[in-house]
C-alpha cells in the first residue's frame, strides 16, 4: 500500500489527491495507526481542505511527535488562524529532534509572523 502512494505521487506532473485518500482508507482499515490516521489528514487536506483534515488529526494521540503540531500548524495556516498555527509551530519545534526540522519549522513560522 505505502509503495502504491508513493507512486502516485511520483507518477505524473501533479499527485493526484483523491487516489492517494482512497489508498490511505485502505491502508488505515489494514493499519489503523495514528500516524497512518496522520498521514492520511494531509491527503483528506488535499480532496477536502484543511478545516475537514483538522477535524481528523484532533483526537490523534501521538505524545513526542512533532510532525502532528507541525500538521496542524500547517492546516492552521491554510485556514488564516494565526495565532493557533504560531503556538502549533512552537510545539513542533519544541518537539523536533534535530536541527534541519528545528530550521524548516522556524522559517515557517516567521512568515507567519511577517505575513501577519
Amino acid at each position: 500500500m505505502q509503495a502504491a502512494i508513493n507512486a502516485v505521487h511520483t507518477d505524473g506532473p501533479a499527485t493526484d489527491w483523491t487516489q492517494v485518500l482512497a489508498l490511505y482508507d485502505h491502508l488505515l482499515h489494514l493499519s489503523p495507526t495514528p500516524i497512518i490516521a496522520l498521514n492520511r489528514a494531509v491527503a483528506v487536506a488535499e480532496v477536502h481542505g484543511p478545516a475537514v483534515a483538522l477535524a481528523c488529526i484532533q483526537d490523534l494521540d501521538l505524545p513526542g511527535y512533532h510532525l502532528l503540531p507541525a500538521t496542524r500548524a500547517d492546516l492552521l495556516t491554510r485556514l488564516a488562524r494565526t495565532s493557533a498555527a504560531i503556538a502549533a509551530y512552537d510545539e513542533a519545534i519544541a518537539l523536533a529532534t534535530n536541527d534541519t526540522e528545528r530550521t524548516f519549522l522556524r522559517t515557517r513560522r516567521a512568515r507567519l509572523r511577517a505575513d501577519s
